[in-house]
Protein backbone atom coordinates (compact mmCIF):
# COMPACT_ATOMS: atom_id res chain seq x y z
CA UNK A 1 0.00 0.00 0.00
CA UNK A 2 1.35 3.72 -1.18
CA UNK A 3 2.13 5.42 2.00
CA UNK A 4 -0.57 8.22 3.01
CA UNK A 5 -1.05 11.89 2.78
CA UNK A 6 -0.56 12.44 6.12
CA UNK A 7 2.29 14.13 8.42
CA UNK A 8 2.58 15.65 11.95
CA UNK A 9 4.86 17.94 12.14
CA UNK A 10 8.35 18.09 14.87
CA UNK A 11 6.86 18.04 18.48
CA UNK A 12 10.01 18.57 20.19
CA UNK A 13 9.56 22.35 20.44
CA UNK A 14 6.86 23.23 23.19
CA UNK A 15 4.16 25.29 22.55
CA UNK A 16 3.48 28.58 24.51
CA UNK A 17 1.09 28.44 27.28
CA UNK A 18 0.13 31.95 28.29
CA UNK A 19 -1.33 35.11 26.90
CA UNK A 20 0.15 37.42 24.52
CA UNK A 21 0.62 40.10 27.63
CA UNK A 22 2.85 37.51 29.73
CA UNK A 23 4.85 36.69 26.76
CA UNK A 24 5.14 40.49 26.15
CA UNK A 25 6.40 40.71 29.45
CA UNK A 26 8.63 37.87 29.23
CA UNK A 27 10.84 39.78 26.79
CA UNK A 28 10.36 42.99 28.57
CA UNK A 29 12.04 41.32 31.22
CA UNK A 30 15.03 40.25 29.06
CA UNK A 31 15.35 42.93 26.84
CA UNK A 32 14.36 46.34 28.42
CA UNK A 33 16.59 48.40 26.70
CA UNK A 34 17.65 46.68 23.17
CA UNK A 35 15.66 48.90 20.17
CA UNK A 36 11.79 46.59 20.27
CA UNK A 37 9.93 49.22 17.32
CA UNK A 38 10.79 51.24 14.92
CA UNK A 39 8.36 53.30 12.92
CA UNK A 40 10.12 55.03 10.18
CA UNK A 41 7.67 56.99 8.58
CA UNK A 42 6.51 58.43 11.89
CA UNK A 43 10.42 58.51 13.34
CA UNK A 44 9.72 57.06 16.32
CA UNK A 45 11.62 54.19 18.47
CA UNK A 46 11.06 52.40 21.24
CA UNK A 47 12.99 50.34 23.27
CA UNK A 48 11.37 47.35 24.40
CA UNK A 49 11.14 49.30 27.99
CA UNK A 50 9.24 52.17 26.66
CA UNK A 51 6.96 50.23 24.02
CA UNK A 52 5.64 48.09 26.93
CA UNK A 53 5.04 51.26 29.04
CA UNK A 54 2.94 52.89 26.27
CA UNK A 55 1.00 50.00 26.34
CA UNK A 56 -0.28 49.60 29.82
CA UNK A 57 -0.79 53.29 29.26
CA UNK A 58 -2.79 52.79 26.55
CA UNK A 59 -4.66 49.34 27.80
CA UNK A 60 -5.76 50.84 31.29
CA UNK A 61 -6.94 53.75 29.25
CA UNK A 62 -9.16 51.30 27.03
CA UNK A 63 -10.35 50.01 30.34
CA UNK A 64 -11.74 52.95 31.48
CA UNK A 65 -13.98 53.71 28.68
CA UNK A 66 -15.32 50.69 30.24
CA UNK A 67 -13.77 47.84 27.72
CA UNK A 68 -14.06 44.80 29.29
CA UNK A 69 -12.67 41.23 28.82
CA UNK A 70 -14.29 39.76 25.51
CA UNK A 71 -15.38 43.81 24.35
CA UNK A 72 -14.50 44.34 20.36
CA UNK A 73 -12.69 46.94 19.48
CA UNK A 74 -12.18 47.54 15.83
CA UNK A 75 -9.42 49.14 14.03
CA UNK A 76 -8.60 50.82 10.91
CA UNK A 77 -5.80 52.19 10.15
CA UNK A 78 -2.90 51.75 7.75
CA UNK A 79 0.50 51.02 9.58
CA UNK A 80 1.98 52.91 12.35
CA UNK A 81 2.91 52.93 16.32
CA UNK A 82 -0.72 53.06 17.47
CA UNK A 83 -1.49 49.93 15.11
CA UNK A 84 1.08 47.70 17.68
CA UNK A 85 0.21 49.45 20.74
CA UNK A 86 -3.24 48.67 20.41
CA UNK A 87 -2.62 44.94 19.26
CA UNK A 88 -1.01 44.46 22.56
CA UNK A 89 -3.11 47.15 24.87
CA UNK A 90 -5.96 45.21 23.94
CA UNK A 91 -4.45 41.65 24.49
CA UNK A 92 -3.30 42.63 27.98
CA UNK A 93 -6.76 43.44 28.74
CA UNK A 94 -8.77 40.78 27.01
CA UNK A 95 -10.34 43.03 24.94
CA UNK A 96 -10.65 41.50 21.01
CA UNK A 97 -9.29 43.38 18.51
CA UNK A 98 -10.76 43.19 15.05
CA UNK A 99 -9.05 43.79 12.02
CA UNK A 100 -10.40 46.31 9.47
CA UNK A 101 -8.51 46.40 6.26
CA UNK A 102 -7.97 50.20 5.58
CA UNK A 103 -8.89 49.62 1.99
CA UNK A 104 -12.71 49.28 3.05
CA UNK A 105 -15.28 51.65 1.94
CA UNK A 106 -18.72 52.22 3.63
CA UNK A 107 -20.32 49.05 2.63
CA UNK A 108 -17.57 46.66 4.09
CA UNK A 109 -16.99 48.59 7.00
CA UNK A 110 -20.95 48.31 8.05
CA UNK A 111 -21.21 45.04 7.61
CA UNK A 112 -17.80 44.14 9.29
CA UNK A 113 -18.71 46.73 12.62
CA UNK A 114 -22.13 45.09 13.15
CA UNK A 115 -21.32 42.07 12.30
CA UNK A 116 -18.72 41.60 15.54
CA UNK A 117 -20.71 43.96 17.36
CA UNK A 118 -17.69 46.59 17.99
CA UNK A 119 -17.88 48.66 20.99
CA UNK A 120 -15.14 50.99 19.48
CA UNK A 121 -13.29 51.78 16.57
CA UNK A 122 -9.69 53.51 16.04
CA UNK A 123 -9.42 54.88 13.08
CA UNK A 124 -7.47 56.75 10.84
CA UNK A 125 -8.02 60.13 9.75
CA UNK A 126 -7.20 59.50 6.16
CA UNK A 127 -5.17 57.43 3.88
CA UNK A 128 -4.50 57.33 0.14
CA UNK A 129 -8.17 58.41 -1.26
CA UNK A 130 -10.04 57.12 1.85
CA UNK A 131 -11.22 59.66 4.55
CA UNK A 132 -12.35 57.87 6.88
CA UNK A 133 -13.43 60.81 8.92
CA UNK A 134 -16.27 61.91 6.18
CA UNK A 135 -17.61 57.88 5.78
CA UNK A 136 -17.71 57.64 9.07
CA UNK A 137 -20.17 60.80 9.26
CA UNK A 138 -21.65 58.98 6.13
CA UNK A 139 -22.48 55.28 8.43
CA UNK A 140 -23.38 57.85 11.64
CA UNK A 141 -25.12 61.63 11.09
CA UNK A 142 -25.35 61.09 14.41
CA UNK A 143 -21.83 61.28 15.23
CA UNK A 144 -21.38 65.23 15.25
CA UNK A 145 -23.98 66.27 17.97
CA UNK A 146 -22.86 63.46 20.24
CA UNK A 147 -20.20 63.53 22.78
CA UNK A 148 -17.01 60.50 22.57
CA UNK A 149 -18.08 57.56 24.07
CA UNK A 150 -21.78 58.32 23.97
CA UNK A 151 -22.39 57.62 20.29
CA UNK A 152 -25.91 56.02 20.08
CA UNK A 153 -26.14 55.32 16.28
CA UNK A 154 -29.23 54.09 14.43
CA UNK A 155 -26.65 51.97 11.53
CA UNK A 156 -24.58 50.83 14.20
CA UNK A 157 -26.13 50.06 17.58
CA UNK A 158 -23.15 48.66 19.35
CA UNK A 159 -20.78 51.36 18.61
CA UNK A 160 -20.33 53.34 21.95
CA UNK A 161 -17.34 55.44 20.77
CA UNK A 162 -14.88 56.43 17.91
CA UNK A 163 -10.79 57.44 18.74
CA UNK A 164 -9.07 59.14 15.94
CA UNK A 165 -5.40 58.61 15.10
CA UNK A 166 -6.01 62.68 14.04
CA UNK A 167 -4.66 65.45 16.84
CA UNK A 168 -7.83 67.48 15.76
CA UNK A 169 -10.71 65.16 14.37
CA UNK A 170 -14.17 66.52 14.00
CA UNK A 171 -16.53 66.58 16.71
CA UNK A 172 -17.79 63.64 18.36
CA UNK A 173 -14.30 61.23 18.01
CA UNK A 174 -11.90 60.90 21.21
CA UNK A 175 -8.13 61.87 19.81
CA UNK A 176 -5.73 59.36 20.33
CA UNK A 177 -3.30 61.87 22.31
CA UNK A 178 -5.95 62.35 24.42
CA UNK A 179 -6.69 58.44 25.50
CA UNK A 180 -3.33 58.44 27.30
CA UNK A 181 -4.71 60.56 29.65
CA UNK A 182 -7.74 58.48 30.51
CA UNK A 183 -4.96 55.79 32.37
CA UNK A 184 -5.53 57.44 35.54
CA UNK A 185 -8.63 56.74 36.24
CA UNK A 186 -8.00 52.60 36.27
CA UNK A 187 -6.05 52.39 39.01
CA UNK A 188 -2.33 49.87 38.61
CA UNK A 189 -3.98 47.07 40.89
CA UNK A 190 -7.16 46.85 38.72
CA UNK A 191 -4.99 46.57 35.41
CA UNK A 192 -2.73 43.81 37.23
CA UNK A 193 -6.46 42.11 38.26
CA UNK A 194 -7.97 42.04 34.80
CA UNK A 195 -4.31 40.53 33.16
CA UNK A 196 -4.26 37.74 35.60
CA UNK A 197 -8.07 36.61 35.09
CA UNK A 198 -7.37 36.11 31.35
CA UNK A 199 -6.71 32.63 30.15
CA UNK A 200 -4.33 31.96 27.29
CA UNK A 201 -7.08 30.40 25.14
CA UNK A 202 -9.86 33.22 25.44
CA UNK A 203 -9.86 34.70 22.03
CA UNK A 204 -8.52 37.99 21.24
CA UNK A 205 -8.49 38.65 17.58
CA UNK A 206 -10.52 38.75 14.48
CA UNK A 207 -10.21 38.88 11.00
CA UNK A 208 -12.26 38.98 8.37
CA UNK A 209 -12.07 36.99 5.34
CA UNK A 210 -13.90 36.74 2.14
CA UNK A 211 -15.97 34.22 1.84
CA UNK A 212 -17.42 32.08 -1.22
CA UNK A 213 -21.01 32.19 0.25
CA UNK A 214 -21.87 36.14 -0.13
CA UNK A 215 -20.66 38.18 3.14
CA UNK A 216 -16.59 38.26 4.72
CA UNK A 217 -16.54 35.67 7.71
CA UNK A 218 -14.66 36.81 11.19
CA UNK A 219 -12.09 34.56 12.15
CA UNK A 220 -11.73 34.08 15.63
CA UNK A 221 -8.47 33.33 17.39
CA UNK A 222 -6.82 33.06 20.42
CA UNK A 223 -3.97 33.54 22.18
CA UNK A 224 -2.80 30.72 21.97
CA UNK A 225 -3.66 30.30 18.42
CA UNK A 226 -1.73 33.29 17.41
CA UNK A 227 0.79 33.52 19.59
CA UNK A 228 2.44 30.14 18.77
CA UNK A 229 2.25 30.54 15.47
CA UNK A 230 4.24 33.77 15.45
CA UNK A 231 6.64 31.62 17.67
CA UNK A 232 6.94 28.79 15.27
CA UNK A 233 7.52 30.89 12.37
CA UNK A 234 10.40 32.87 13.84
CA UNK A 235 11.72 29.69 15.18
CA UNK A 236 11.81 28.16 11.99
CA UNK A 237 13.99 31.45 10.97
CA UNK A 238 16.10 31.21 13.75
CA UNK A 239 15.28 34.77 15.34
CA UNK A 240 17.15 35.91 17.84
CA UNK A 241 16.97 39.62 20.43
CA UNK A 242 19.99 40.50 17.18
CA UNK A 243 17.84 40.13 14.67
CA UNK A 244 16.15 43.17 12.84
CA UNK A 245 12.46 42.72 11.17
CA UNK A 246 11.40 44.75 8.24
CA UNK A 247 7.66 44.43 7.84
CA UNK A 248 6.12 46.36 5.00
CA UNK A 249 2.95 43.97 4.64
CA UNK A 250 -0.15 44.85 6.18
CA UNK A 251 -0.58 44.71 9.93
CA UNK A 252 -4.14 44.03 9.61
CA UNK A 253 -3.40 41.12 8.27
CA UNK A 254 -2.34 37.42 10.19
CA UNK A 255 1.39 38.26 7.83
CA UNK A 256 1.72 41.23 9.68
CA UNK A 257 0.55 40.93 13.09
CA UNK A 258 1.30 37.24 13.96
CA UNK A 259 3.98 36.43 11.54
CA UNK A 260 5.51 39.96 11.70
CA UNK A 261 4.89 41.51 15.45
CA UNK A 262 4.16 38.25 17.55
CA UNK A 263 7.00 36.63 15.93
CA UNK A 264 9.25 39.19 16.62
CA UNK A 265 7.84 39.84 20.41
CA UNK A 266 8.55 36.12 21.31
CA UNK A 267 12.34 36.42 20.33
CA UNK A 268 13.40 40.20 21.15
CA UNK A 269 13.54 41.11 17.51
CA UNK A 270 13.15 44.21 16.56
CA UNK A 271 10.24 45.19 14.66
CA UNK A 272 10.62 48.07 11.31
CA UNK A 273 7.88 49.20 9.75
CA UNK A 274 9.28 51.33 6.79
CA UNK A 275 5.77 53.32 5.98
CA UNK A 276 1.87 53.07 6.88
CA UNK A 277 1.56 51.03 3.07
CA UNK A 278 4.38 49.31 1.20
CA UNK A 279 6.50 51.70 -0.87
CA UNK A 280 9.62 49.67 -2.53
CA UNK A 281 11.96 52.66 -2.13
CA UNK A 282 11.38 53.20 1.33
CA UNK A 283 11.65 49.68 2.02
CA UNK A 284 14.94 49.35 0.41
CA UNK A 285 16.35 52.57 2.87
CA UNK A 286 14.76 50.62 5.73
CA UNK A 287 16.74 47.64 4.96
CA UNK A 288 19.53 49.37 4.43
CA UNK A 289 19.66 52.31 7.16
CA UNK A 290 18.51 49.80 9.80
CA UNK A 291 20.78 47.30 9.25
CA UNK A 292 17.99 45.02 8.71
CA UNK A 293 18.62 40.64 8.97
CA UNK A 294 15.05 39.57 7.91
CA UNK A 295 12.50 40.66 5.55
CA UNK A 296 9.21 40.09 4.52
CA UNK A 297 6.81 39.93 1.53
CA UNK A 298 4.60 38.76 -1.02
CA UNK A 299 6.04 37.59 -4.50
CA UNK A 300 4.55 40.90 -5.85
CA UNK A 301 6.66 43.10 -2.92
CA UNK A 302 9.64 41.24 -4.05
CA UNK A 303 9.44 42.22 -7.62
CA UNK A 304 8.87 45.60 -7.28
CA UNK A 305 12.00 45.80 -5.15
CA UNK A 306 14.02 44.02 -7.32
CA UNK A 307 13.14 46.26 -9.93
CA UNK A 308 13.36 49.73 -8.12
CA UNK A 309 15.79 51.46 -10.18
CA UNK A 310 17.50 52.58 -7.06
CA UNK A 311 18.34 49.34 -5.48
CA UNK A 312 22.03 49.53 -5.92
CA UNK A 313 22.15 52.63 -3.82
CA UNK A 314 21.30 50.69 -1.01
CA UNK A 315 23.76 48.35 0.99
CA UNK A 316 21.05 45.37 1.59
CA UNK A 317 24.06 42.99 2.97
CA UNK A 318 22.70 42.77 6.34
CA UNK A 319 19.85 40.80 5.17
CA UNK A 320 20.15 36.53 5.85
CA UNK A 321 16.70 35.72 5.64
CA UNK A 322 12.73 36.36 5.42
CA UNK A 323 9.35 35.11 4.39
CA UNK A 324 7.63 35.14 1.04
CA UNK A 325 3.81 34.12 0.71
CA UNK A 326 0.52 35.04 -0.44
CA UNK A 327 1.18 33.32 -3.79
CA UNK A 328 3.53 30.81 -5.43
CA UNK A 329 7.03 31.97 -6.35
CA UNK A 330 8.65 31.60 -9.67
CA UNK A 331 12.26 30.36 -9.54
CA UNK A 332 13.45 33.20 -10.95
CA UNK A 333 11.93 35.69 -8.53
CA UNK A 334 13.53 33.01 -5.68
CA UNK A 335 17.06 32.97 -7.51
CA UNK A 336 17.06 37.02 -7.36
CA UNK A 337 15.92 37.62 -4.14
CA UNK A 338 18.60 34.87 -2.99
CA UNK A 339 21.36 37.13 -4.83
CA UNK A 340 20.42 40.06 -5.34
CA UNK A 341 19.05 40.50 -1.22
CA UNK A 342 21.50 38.46 -0.05
CA UNK A 343 18.34 36.60 1.76
CA UNK A 344 20.10 32.96 1.57
CA UNK A 345 17.62 31.51 3.49
CA UNK A 346 14.23 33.24 2.55
CA UNK A 347 11.63 30.98 2.84
CA UNK A 348 8.39 30.25 1.82
CA UNK A 349 5.11 30.01 3.81
CA UNK A 350 1.52 28.74 3.37
CA UNK A 351 -1.60 28.81 5.44
CA UNK A 352 -5.00 30.98 5.97
CA UNK A 353 -6.28 33.51 8.01
CA UNK A 354 -8.68 30.65 9.77
CA UNK A 355 -4.99 28.61 10.47
CA UNK A 356 -3.79 31.39 12.24
CA UNK A 357 -2.34 31.34 9.44
CA UNK A 358 1.05 29.50 8.67
CA UNK A 359 0.45 25.37 8.60
CA UNK A 360 3.15 24.67 6.11
CA UNK A 361 6.37 26.07 5.37
CA UNK A 362 10.33 25.17 3.83
CA UNK A 363 13.79 25.35 6.01
CA UNK A 364 16.49 27.76 5.90
CA UNK A 365 18.69 24.47 4.40
CA UNK A 366 15.31 23.28 1.65
CA UNK A 367 17.08 23.68 -1.94
CA UNK A 368 16.25 25.77 -4.05
CA UNK A 369 14.03 23.71 -5.87
CA UNK A 370 11.88 22.73 -3.17
CA UNK A 371 11.71 26.53 -2.10
CA UNK A 372 9.89 27.09 -5.50
CA UNK A 373 7.98 24.21 -6.41
CA UNK A 374 6.66 23.25 -2.27
CA UNK A 375 5.19 25.25 0.03
CA UNK A 376 7.48 23.22 2.47
CA UNK A 377 6.09 20.42 5.07
CA UNK A 378 3.79 20.19 8.37
CA UNK A 379 4.72 23.19 10.58
CA UNK A 380 5.97 21.50 14.07
CA UNK A 381 2.69 20.90 16.75
CA UNK A 382 0.89 20.68 13.74
CA UNK A 383 -1.09 17.88 11.37
CA UNK A 384 -1.71 17.72 7.60
CA UNK A 385 -3.57 15.33 5.14
CA UNK A 386 -4.47 15.63 1.85
CA UNK A 387 -7.79 14.12 1.18
CA UNK A 388 -10.56 12.81 -1.41
CA UNK A 389 -14.24 14.09 -2.58
CA UNK A 390 -15.47 11.83 0.18
CA UNK A 391 -13.07 12.94 3.09
CA UNK A 392 -10.57 9.66 2.94
CA UNK A 393 -6.62 10.09 3.10
CA UNK A 394 -5.12 10.05 -0.48
CA UNK A 395 -1.62 8.04 -1.64
CA UNK A 396 1.60 10.42 -2.04
CA UNK A 397 1.78 11.99 -5.18
CA UNK A 398 -2.14 12.30 -5.69
CA UNK A 399 -3.87 15.36 -5.61
CA UNK A 400 -6.84 15.99 -3.04
CA UNK A 401 -8.10 18.85 -0.63
CA UNK A 402 -5.54 19.56 2.01
CA UNK A 403 -6.45 19.73 5.46
CA UNK A 404 -4.82 21.07 9.15
CA UNK A 405 -5.65 20.31 12.12
CA UNK A 406 -3.62 21.73 15.32
CA UNK A 407 -3.47 24.21 17.85
CA UNK A 408 -2.93 26.99 14.81
CA UNK A 409 -6.97 26.02 14.36
CA UNK A 410 -9.15 29.20 14.89
CA UNK A 411 -11.57 28.81 17.40
CA UNK A 412 -14.67 29.08 14.74
CA UNK A 413 -16.67 32.22 12.75
CA UNK A 414 -17.29 34.80 14.80
CA UNK A 415 -21.23 34.41 15.22
CA UNK A 416 -21.44 31.97 12.74
CA UNK A 417 -21.77 28.51 13.61
CA UNK A 418 -23.26 27.14 10.60
CA UNK A 419 -19.67 28.50 8.50
CA UNK A 420 -17.55 27.25 11.57
CA UNK A 421 -19.40 23.36 11.02
CA UNK A 422 -18.78 23.56 7.22
CA UNK A 423 -15.22 24.32 7.52
CA UNK A 424 -13.91 22.51 10.90
CA UNK A 425 -15.27 19.07 10.87
CA UNK A 426 -16.29 17.07 13.86
CA UNK A 427 -12.05 15.87 14.19
CA UNK A 428 -11.06 19.31 14.14
CA UNK A 429 -9.91 19.09 10.97
CA UNK A 430 -9.84 22.33 9.08
CA UNK A 431 -10.60 21.71 5.18
CA UNK A 432 -8.67 24.45 3.53
CA UNK A 433 -10.44 24.14 0.00
CA UNK A 434 -7.05 24.17 -1.42
CA UNK A 435 -5.91 21.34 -3.73
CA UNK A 436 -2.35 19.79 -3.15
CA UNK A 437 -0.26 16.71 -3.24
CA UNK A 438 2.21 15.49 -0.92
CA UNK A 439 5.55 13.93 -1.77
CA UNK A 440 7.34 10.84 -0.17
CA UNK A 441 9.35 13.28 2.17
CA UNK A 442 6.32 15.27 3.51
CA UNK A 443 6.56 18.35 0.86
CA UNK A 444 3.20 19.66 -0.30
CA UNK A 445 2.65 21.33 -3.77
CA UNK A 446 -0.39 23.35 -3.85
CA UNK A 447 -2.02 22.38 -7.35
CA UNK A 448 -4.49 25.08 -7.38
CA UNK A 449 -6.51 27.28 -4.96
CA UNK A 450 -9.94 26.07 -4.55
CA UNK A 451 -11.82 26.62 -8.02
CA UNK A 452 -13.17 30.01 -7.59
CA UNK A 453 -10.76 31.79 -5.41
CA UNK A 454 -8.47 34.76 -7.10
CA UNK A 455 -5.27 35.72 -5.39
CA UNK A 456 -4.33 39.51 -6.70
CA UNK A 457 -1.24 40.84 -4.83
CA UNK A 458 -1.63 38.69 -2.17
CA UNK A 459 -4.71 39.34 -1.38
CA UNK A 460 -7.80 36.91 -1.22
CA UNK A 461 -11.14 37.50 -3.53
CA UNK A 462 -13.48 35.48 -3.87
CA UNK A 463 -15.74 36.13 -6.86
CA UNK A 464 -19.04 35.22 -5.15
CA UNK A 465 -19.02 38.16 -3.02
CA UNK A 466 -18.21 40.75 -5.66
CA UNK A 467 -20.44 39.08 -8.23
CA UNK A 468 -23.56 40.18 -5.13
CA UNK A 469 -21.95 43.27 -5.13
CA UNK A 470 -22.32 43.77 -8.78
CA UNK A 471 -25.61 42.83 -8.75
CA UNK A 472 -26.57 46.02 -6.63
CA UNK A 473 -26.21 47.95 -9.73
CA UNK A 474 -29.31 48.99 -11.34
CA UNK A 475 -27.82 48.72 -15.27
CA UNK A 476 -26.60 44.56 -13.64
CA UNK A 477 -28.85 41.84 -15.04
CA UNK A 478 -25.90 38.72 -14.66
CA UNK A 479 -22.70 38.41 -13.46
CA UNK A 480 -19.54 36.29 -13.62
CA UNK A 481 -16.08 37.21 -11.79
CA UNK A 482 -12.91 35.69 -12.77
CA UNK A 483 -9.16 35.98 -12.38
CA UNK A 484 -6.96 35.70 -15.27
CA UNK A 485 -2.70 35.73 -14.91
CA UNK A 486 -0.94 38.53 -14.74
CA UNK A 487 2.79 39.45 -14.54
CA UNK A 488 2.69 41.79 -11.65
CA UNK A 489 -0.07 41.11 -9.66
CA UNK A 490 -0.15 37.20 -10.34
CA UNK A 491 -4.04 37.52 -11.13
CA UNK A 492 -6.17 40.26 -12.22
CA UNK A 493 -9.54 40.13 -12.19
CA UNK A 494 -11.95 40.09 -14.86
CA UNK A 495 -16.33 40.87 -14.40
CA UNK A 496 -18.61 39.27 -17.25
CA UNK A 497 -21.41 41.41 -17.66
CA UNK A 498 -24.93 40.82 -19.25
CA UNK A 499 -26.84 44.16 -18.78
CA UNK A 500 -30.54 44.51 -18.45
CA UNK A 501 -32.66 45.45 -21.81
CA UNK A 502 -32.01 48.82 -22.67
CA UNK A 503 -28.95 49.54 -20.11
CA UNK A 504 -25.94 50.85 -20.82
CA UNK A 505 -22.76 50.94 -19.16
CA UNK A 506 -18.59 50.95 -19.70
CA UNK A 507 -15.30 49.64 -17.90
CA UNK A 508 -15.17 53.45 -16.60
CA UNK A 509 -18.50 53.74 -15.77
CA UNK A 510 -17.98 50.25 -13.61
CA UNK A 511 -14.73 51.08 -12.28
CA UNK A 512 -15.90 54.42 -11.00
CA UNK A 513 -18.93 53.10 -9.21
CA UNK A 514 -16.98 50.27 -7.63
CA UNK A 515 -14.34 53.52 -6.22
CA UNK A 516 -16.41 54.20 -3.52
CA UNK A 517 -17.98 51.73 -2.45
CA UNK A 518 -15.50 48.48 -2.46
CA UNK A 519 -12.12 47.94 -1.65
CA UNK A 520 -9.56 49.00 -4.72
CA UNK A 521 -8.19 45.77 -4.96
CA UNK A 522 -11.21 43.97 -5.26
CA UNK A 523 -12.11 46.15 -8.73
CA UNK A 524 -12.13 44.77 -11.42
CA UNK A 525 -9.43 45.48 -14.07
CA UNK A 526 -11.04 44.13 -17.15
CA UNK A 527 -14.84 44.07 -18.44
CA UNK A 528 -16.70 41.81 -21.29
CA UNK A 529 -20.21 42.66 -21.60
CA UNK A 530 -21.88 39.51 -22.96
CA UNK A 531 -25.42 38.65 -23.97
CA UNK A 532 -24.85 35.38 -22.80
CA UNK A 533 -22.32 33.22 -20.74
CA UNK A 534 -20.88 30.01 -21.28
CA UNK A 535 -23.25 27.15 -20.10
CA UNK A 536 -23.58 23.77 -20.12
CA UNK A 537 -26.59 21.67 -21.75
CA UNK A 538 -27.57 21.61 -18.36
CA UNK A 539 -27.45 25.19 -17.72
CA UNK A 540 -24.39 25.65 -15.97
CA UNK A 541 -22.09 28.21 -15.99
CA UNK A 542 -18.55 27.49 -17.34
CA UNK A 543 -15.94 29.50 -15.88
CA UNK A 544 -13.53 27.39 -16.87
CA UNK A 545 -14.58 28.42 -20.75
CA UNK A 546 -14.53 32.23 -19.34
CA UNK A 547 -11.25 32.23 -18.22
CA UNK A 548 -10.22 30.37 -21.41
CA UNK A 549 -11.51 33.10 -23.75
CA UNK A 550 -10.73 35.54 -21.24
CA UNK A 551 -6.55 35.26 -21.44
CA UNK A 552 -6.97 34.95 -25.15
CA UNK A 553 -8.79 37.85 -25.58
CA UNK A 554 -6.43 40.21 -22.62
CA UNK A 555 -3.10 38.03 -22.19
CA UNK A 556 -1.95 36.31 -25.84
CA UNK A 557 -2.62 39.64 -27.72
Amino acid sequence: MNQPSYTQGRQDKPLLAMTIGQALDNTVARFAEREALVVRHQQLRYSWRELADSIDLHARALMALGLKTGDRLGIWAPNCAQWCIAQFATAKIGVILVNINPAYRTSELEYVLRQSACQWLICAGTFKTSDYHAMLGELLPELAHQAPGQLNGERLPDLRGLISLDDAPPGGFLPWAALAGMAEQVAPAEYQQRQQSLQFDQPVNIQYTSGTTGFPKGATLSHYNILNNGYMVGESLGLTEHDRMVIPVPLYHCFGMVMGNLGCITHGTTMIYPNDAFDPLLTLEGVARERATVLYGVPTMFIALLDQPRRGDYDLSSLRTGIMAGATCPIEVMRRVIDQLHMGEVQIAYGMTETSPVSLQTGPDDELELRVTTVGRTQPQLESKIVDEHGCIVPRGTIGELCTRGYSVMLGYWGNPAATSEAIDPAGWMHTGDLASMDEQGYVCIAGRNKDMIIRGGENIYPRELEEFFFTHPSVADVQVIGIPDERYGEEIVAWIKLHPGHSATDGELQAWCKSRIAHFKTPRHFRFVEEFPMTVTGKIQKFRMREISIEELCNR
